[in-house]
């Protein structure tokens, strides 16, 4: 499996020089940013206030902007839309929003635009060391399953691979403050096991001088609206 970061997996496949793009699910607004200054006009969707109010707090980089909503109902008007990503954030869509978020990205999306879906599988080291207190195992199963259905909405698929990005980690306290911000259930059950996630840490970590490498397998799909 290719070791490629997904940034450059984006930046490969997406025309983003003046494309008009929604990262939905865009949490810090990280990738907003990173498109932005590569020449795309982004609007990042976020439907947690906490994280909205984090991205909006960091100084523009260009015309980015962001909105809070949900997958299922955009914020965006009908085929308005070059490019709609999702980037680790369709699992996180419950069971019974999956399909409603892809007839919404098929209809913000202009005729022949393109829906970008990158998704973590449930492998690779960093999943191991999370599974313990959380085991998304069967979010991220059905958000590759319910991505079968892109033609039902006009979605069709033109490309779908797999490849390992690298999670990086400055220490153990940056993965407890990571899964506990993202997932505040787990933060109990992460307490409990504190130890036994420490040593899972540091056996599948790869240490370097600027923190901790971890693999975690991709599925990208890469889908043309007609």
């Amino acid at each position: 499996m290719h070791r490629r970061t997904s940034a450059e997996v984006l930046r490969e496949l997406l025309p983003l020089q003046g494309a008009t793009v929604i990262d939905v699910g865009c949490g810090d607004g990280w990738l907003v940013r990173s498109l932005t200054r590569q020449g795309a006009h982004v609007t990042g969707i976020e439907v947690s206030p906490k994280h909205l109010a984090h991205a909006q707090a960091i100084k523009p980089v260009g015309d980015e902007h962001y909105m809070q909503g949900v997958a299922e109902d955009l914020p965006i008007p009908t085929r308005s839309t070059d490019i709609v990503i999702f980037f680790n954030s369709l699992h996180h869509v419950d069971q019974t929003g999956l399909l409603k978020a892809l007839r919404e990205s098929a209809r913000v999306l202009k005729p022949g635009g393109i829906l970008f879906v990158s998704e973590p599988l449930p492998s690779g080291d960093y999943f191991e060391v999370m599974k313990p207190v959380h085991d998304e195992t069967a979010v991220r199963n059905r958000a590759q399953e319910a991505l079968r259905s892109g033609p039902e909405f006009g979605l069709l698929l033109e490309k779908a691979f797999t490849y390992t990005d690298t999670v990086k980690m400055a220490d153990f306290k940056a993965f407890h403050d990571r899964l506990t911000m993202i997932n505040p259930h787990v933060r109990d059950r992460f307490e409990e096991k504190e130890e036994m996630l420490r040593a899972l840490f540091e056996e599948r970590g790869r240490q370097t001088e600027d923190g901790w490498l971890f693999d975690q397998p991709m599925r990208a799909h890469l889908m043309r609206r007609s």
